[in-house]
């Protein structure tokens, strides 16, 4: 006896989402609540994930410059002293929310030798509209 085997019908493919990345992004900034953190600028390790949503993307103005992204980080780090990570983690959050193209964020950010024996400690923060 022989099975019939029923083609599946052709679907099209759609698209469920578009994420633009950057990650590992060191920047140098003015950050730590200690005393002797002040004066002086530490490394910090930013991931950055922006959710774009379905809409397609033809032309670059459809998307997100990476560079642009890492702009906004490195500016933040560059201004004033900021106490906690999570601060700046939240500021380039809402930096990111400010193009009306992205419907989310998350930000990650790891500040490496803030723990002795730990590679970095850190945070992360999403935001959505």
């Amino acid at each position: 006896m022989s099975a019939v085997v029923t083609p599946l019908p052709s679907v099209e493919p759609r698209r469920l989402g578009l994420t633009v990345l950057v990650r590992g992004l060191e920047v140098q900034a003015a950050i730590g609540v200690h005393a002797h953190e002040h004066g002086r600028l530490q490394p910090l390790f930013v991931d950055v994930e922006l959710d774009l949503g379905a809409a397609p993307i033809r032309t670059l103005s459809d998307t997100l410059d990476y560079e642009g992204v890492a702009r906004i980080a490195r500016e933040l780090a560059g201004g004033e002293h900021v106490a906690l990570v999570e601060t700046f983690a939240e500021r380039v959050a809402l930096a990111c929310l400010d193009d009306h193209r992205v419907l989310a964020v998350k930000v990650r950010v790891e500040k490496p030798g803030a723990i002795p024996g730990a590679a970095a400690a850190g945070c992360e923060v999403a935001y959505s509209r």
